[in-house]
């Protein structure tokens, strides 16, 4: 098993199968954009603008779990990611990242990388980097700024690229 065998929702409620991603490195992170973390969004843009074309895919799966701070519709939220942060990578439909709701994904993302307290999710913006194979293999705390893990991305899409061209 591994993230392309998930399938999530867009905002506009259609199924979207992560298998479509195959063969590119996820950062996937679950996002508000009432938070005081939000300017992150400004960062994950960036590394989404500079390494597109070399096979990353930054996923933001919107969250309200954490003191309401995502509270709108998701059309609504999409676009105030447009306005204010310039966001063009892929936004998802609003999902539960803990308890008895919790997305089938993220259920598998904490379980393949649990964090410094456990396997819950502690706030918006935990980030999950995820290899061209579907692995999870880093996850990131929600105030770990984007570009500080930036070397092992471009690691991750060197390597993808090396088994590309060995096949």
């Amino acid at each position: 098993m591994n993230v392309y065998d998930f399938k999530v929702q867009t905002v506009r409620g259609e199924e979207k199968s992560l298998s479509d991603y195959r063969g590119q490195v996820l950062l996937i992170v679950n996002t508000a954009t009432k938070c005081g973390l939000a300017p992150q969004f400004k960062e994950l843009q960036r590394l989404h603008e500079t390494y597109k074309d070399a096979g990353l895919t930054v996923l933001g799966f919107p969250c309200n779990q954490f003191q309401n701070q995502e509270p709108v519709k998701n059309s609504d939220m999409e676009e105030t990611c447009q306005i204010n942060f310039g966001v063009t990578f892929p936004l998802l439909g609003k999902i539960d990242v803990n308890g008895p709701n919790a997305d089938p994904l993220y259920k598998y993302l904490k379980k393949e990388a649990s964090g410094l307290f456990g396997s819950g999710i502690k706030w918006n913006f935990t980030k999950f980097l995820v290899d061209a194979e579907g692995r999870v293999v880093k996850r990131y705390s929600p105030t770990t700024k984007p570009l500080k893990f930036e070397a092992h991305i471009k690691k991750l899409l060197e390597q993808a690229k090396s088994k590309t061209l060995v096949h």
